[in-house]
């Protein structure tokens, strides 16, 4: 008996456990996507494929395993190209399928015919063609794998129309492994006792953590340590909730202090990018020790400065470290934590203060506090723009790891929306609330169809600042976009809509949104924000020589 290689594609992906993809239909991957639908897979098509990476790059985040997706060949398959780009700087496991020209037409001048690998391989951890349809199932398998495997990545699958289309025999077809654990690899123990004998020599000591703690499932490793040890924690945007932001040893104020003031810097699962200063001064002290935790041995040797590298899993890691410092006195660092919690104490009236300002029009700190004031601690966040994630950042707290989402290192503008769909499509039960800037919004805003017709309810809120960023001496060419009625564009899709212009107004719009969500519909509440207002955050981009 012979089955089509684009059968063996759906139930080898059904094989990874994957539950949910992301696509828009188009020759040859048409039949694979129904393929996959036989399977019991979810699949969800979206209205731009961009959009499409970037919902598989949600769902990745949000429940810690690939997310996958898959389009048409030619342009489609090229359109993923900014999704996975994010996800590559992300660190995101998204597995990417592209249809492709039949192989036996190759430089013939096929439909859509282009090297679609060649364009692949710089936006991902890796990537192949599939040349013989027994073995799709094998490539599969390996693409799931590779995304996960060390330091997560993008994957991609080049699956041309002559081989999906063509007749496998059953007993010729390469049966791939079943899916197997993910390597967690130990430090080494002397390591590992070189980070205790610092950390008991230090006196300002902190930690510095990144998404690499929720790829590997580290939170609760990072809690019993910082509890263990009594160490101040910060995290990278995309690493946080991974500890609760209202823990007792959680500053988030006294940042720039703790940075500046500590001797001993542990930073695990996390690049040392623009993010944090490449993990220099004049941001950190040239006489801090700098410790790296990080399953990538290369991350780690391209630090300029470094006083120690453990190459291991995070929670792998992390419970060495547990388990040495006990056998020792217990740690505590009492006068350190202090210090950064007076800092803290001394910055959050002021800061407590911008945030409840009654101008008009509203200021983005205002609307961060009343989205701050609503949200539930298990609610997930996408926020998205220039000066609203910007103030986001700076206002809004996150509870639970993968609960926070955003436009990461790589400053992604318009993963806002496609990000709460993957989130919703992810965890249905769960309330996803979306925070976008107005230009962000409007650069995947069709994805709003794909919300309502796959029945996944958003309450998306909109700071309307007229434009792009804020630029009160007017000199950002193409800066300025009007104030869009977003709400009677969500209407028009049969979303709830509203639109606030005052401070006072903003928490009753939320609630009459909220009822309508929880009612089944999507809603847009869009709040005219002052457009000279500019968010004050480190430089990320020095252009000069």
């Amino acid at each position: 008996m012979a089955r089509r290689g684009y059968d063996l594609f759906g139930e080898a992906v059904a094989r990874e456990g994957a539950d949910t993809g992301f696509f828009i239909m188009g020759g040859p991957s048409n039949d694979a996507i129904n393929a996959c639908i036989s399977q019991g897979i979810r699949m969800i098509d979206v209205r731009h494929e961009q959009a499409a990476a970037m919902m598989a790059n949600a769902y990745a985040r949000v429940r810690a395993k690939p997310g996958f997706c898959i389009a048409a060949s030619g342009p489609g398959t090229i359109n993923f190209t900014t999704g996975l780009a994010h996800a590559l700087v992300d660190c995101a496991p998204v597995v990417a399928f592209g249809g492709a020209a039949p192989i036996s037409q190759y430089a013939r001048g096929a439909f859509q015919e282009i090297d679609q690998l060649a364009i692949m391989k710089p936006v991902t951890k890796f990537a192949e063609r599939v040349y013989d349809p027994k073995r799709i199932p094998e490539y599969v398998a390996r693409a799931f794998r590779m995304a996960m495997s060390g330091k997560p990545g993008p994957v991609y699958l080049d699956l041309p129309g002559d081989v999906l289309y063509a007749d496998v025999d059953d007993d010729a077809a390469i049966e791939a492994p079943a899916p197997r654990h993910v390597p967690r690899p130990v430090a080494d123990a002397e390591a590992v006792c070189e980070l205790v004998d610092m950390l008991r020599s230090a006196q300002r000591p902190i930690l510095v953590t990144g998404s690499g703690i929720i790829w590997s499932g580290a939170s609760h490793a990072l809690q019993r340590l910082v509890d263990v040890a009594g160490i101040p924690f910060y995290t990278t945007p995309q690493g946080r909730g991974v500890i609760p932001e209202d823990h007792p040893l959680c500053f988030v104020q006294a940042r720039s202090t703790a940075f500046k003031e500590a001797d001993l810097v542990i930073v695990v699962g996390t690049r040392l990018n623009y993010v944090v200063s490449y993990g220099e001064p004049p941001r950190f002290s040239p006489d801090a020790k700098l410790v790296r935790i990080d399953i990538d041995a290369a991350e780690i040797d391209s630090s300029l400065r470094l006083g120690l590298g453990i190459v291991g899993d995070a929670r792998e890691v992390l419970n060495q470290v547990v388990t040495e410092l006990k056998k020792g006195e217990p740690l505590r660092f009492p006068a350190w934590s202090e210090r950064l919690s007076a800092t803290e104490q001394a910055k959050l009236p002021k800061h407590e203060a911008q945030l409840a300002t009654d101008q008009v029009p509203i200021h983005p700190l205002r609307l961060c506090k009343e989205v701050r004031d609503f949200v539930d601690r298990d609610t997930i966040l996408c926020v998205d723009g220039q000066e609203i994630l910007n103030y986001g950042r700076q206002s809004i707290p996150s509870y639970l790891p993968g609960h926070r989402l955003n436009s990461g290192p790589f400053g992604t503008m318009g993963v806002g929306l496609p990000f709460g769909v993957g989130a919703k499509a992810a965890m249905p039960a769960s309330k996803v609330v979306v925070l976008h800037g107005d230009g962000s919004f409007g650069l995947n805003a069709m994805e709003i169809d794909t919300a309502i017709r796959h029945k996944l309810p958003l309450l998306i809120i909109i700071s309307l600042n007229g434009g792009w960023t804020a630029d009160p001496d007017q000199k950002k060419p193409g800066r300025n976009l009007g104030y869009t009625r977003f709400d009677l564009m969500g209407e028009a899709f049969g979303c709830y809509g509203e639109y606030v212009e005052e401070p006072s107004a903003i928490r009753p719009a939320l609630e009459r949104a909220a009822a309508a969500v929880a009612a089944g519909r999507t809603a847009i509440v869009n709040v005219v924000t002052d457009w000279r207002a500019r968010s004050g955050t480190a430089n990320f981009t020095n252009y000069s020589t």
